[in-house]
């Protein structure tokens, strides 16, 4: 079967294509047009790079975890563990400029700084409208990919850029769920003879992600609310609030989230991962008893690794970052939410696919979900 094909009849038509990009940036037949994926011409090899590395294609995450991390690590409802921290940026610069305490940006900006990384795979947009893909080398190129967008632009096309210039040896990548199994499958599976130096990867950082929305439909949305140039962040508060909120210098807009969910990405109905449990570490928004209005300031951390755990003591070390315990019961409610997504992921498959589709390979760890 062609690869090509196989991508089409597979990840593509059924609706399970995330837009990550892993297919992208290696050959003229893939690429990408308002956030969906696009094939431009049939390709003749029966097993390319696009095929292997997508993370929609079937794959043996058991196989996966067993390589890169320590089996009792393990747990069933966010994969790998280490440790859970409460952080935020000591830089009030970095906050003031974050979607929430501005970990993310603090630590990859410490992992240049201290040759964890030489460069980072990043996303940067404007108010988290139109989002790319960029390769920043610079702490100031750093910085400008502070806040989140809930479009997902195809930003491991340009780590396979990167990848086959060979010019980066130790290259960070930030990403949602999608994206980091992608990378994993990548080093999984280095193909140097075609130009995927996937050895030069150095280090994985997951975002938690709910999904994903529809490029044009977000922006429509945000358009009959607002100028979508004026936006200067955007967020998803805790369930309660329901809703999307649009920041406008020192305003905020809220979206009823009812008028949010229709345009959330098909792929990510398919999702069963909430943490990116295939990361060094993953960073995402704080769940605690203080409530909203300072949680929002903070973020929670997961480390999965060695190599997460080392840059987080030198943050801490450094006065990088801010620490605050984790509130009782903080870890069984992440572990709660997260399992909530793997039912949701695996239910929605079923009703597709008949079985569990692209995680067929792995179906031990979802029986009883």
């Amino acid at each position: 079967m062609l690869s090509t094909i196989a991508l089409d009849t597979q990840v593509i038509r059924p609706g399970l294509c995330t837009g990550c990009g892993a297919c992208q940036g290696m050959c003229p037949y893939w690429g990408s047009a308002g956030g969906r994926t696009v094939c431009y011409f049939d390709c003749e090899r029966k097993d390319g790079c696009c095929q292997q590395f997508c993370p929609r294609m079937p794959t043996d995450l058991e196989a996966l975890r067993r390589r890169f991390f320590q089996a009792e690590d393990i747990l069933p409802e966010i994969g790998p563990f280490r440790s859970l921290y409460l952080t935020r940026a000591a830089d009030s610069s970095i906050r003031r400029n974050a979607q929430h305490g501005g970990s993310m940006t603090a630590l990859v900006e410490l992992a240049l700084q201290e040759g964890f990384i030489d460069a980072a795979v990043l996303t940067r947009s404007q108010g988290g409208l139109n989002p790319e893909g960029v390769l920043a080398a610079a702490a100031e190129d750093i910085r400008a990919c502070s806040g989140s967008s809930f479009q997902i632009p195809p930003a491991l096309a340009v780590l396979n850029q990167a990848l086959r210039e060979d010019r980066y040896h130790s290259i960070g990548v930030v990403g949602t769920p999608c994206k980091t199994l992608a990378v994993y499958k990548m080093m999984a599976k280095p193909l140097a003879e075609d130009g995927c130096h996937a050895e030069n990867i150095g280090m994985v950082f997951g975002l938690f992600c709910g999904w994903g929305l529809d490029w044009d439909g977000l922006m429509e949305l945000t358009a009959k609310r607002t100028d979508p140039k004026q936006v200067s962040h955007m967020d998803i508060p805790p369930s309660k609030y329901h809703a999307l909120e649009l920041r406008e210098g020192g305003k905020t807009i809220s979206v009823d989230l009812d008028d949010v969910t229709p345009l959330v990405r098909s792929g990510c109905h398919y999702c069963t991962d909430m943490t990116a449990e295939f990361a060094d570490l993953s960073i995402g928004g704080a769940r605690s008893a203080d409530g909203w209005d300072v949680d929002k300031g903070w973020n929670q951390v997961i480390i999965r690794t060695e190599k997460g755990q080392r840059l987080l003591d030198l943050a801490r070390k450094k006065g990088v970052l801010e620490f605050k315990d984790p509130s009782a019961g903080g870890l069984e409610k992440l572990k709660g939410a997260s399992m909530g997504k793997k039912r949701t992921g695996v239910k929605n498959l079923q009703a597709l696919t008949g079985g569990l589709g692209y995680l067929e390979p792995s179906a031990a760890l979802f029986q009883g979900l």
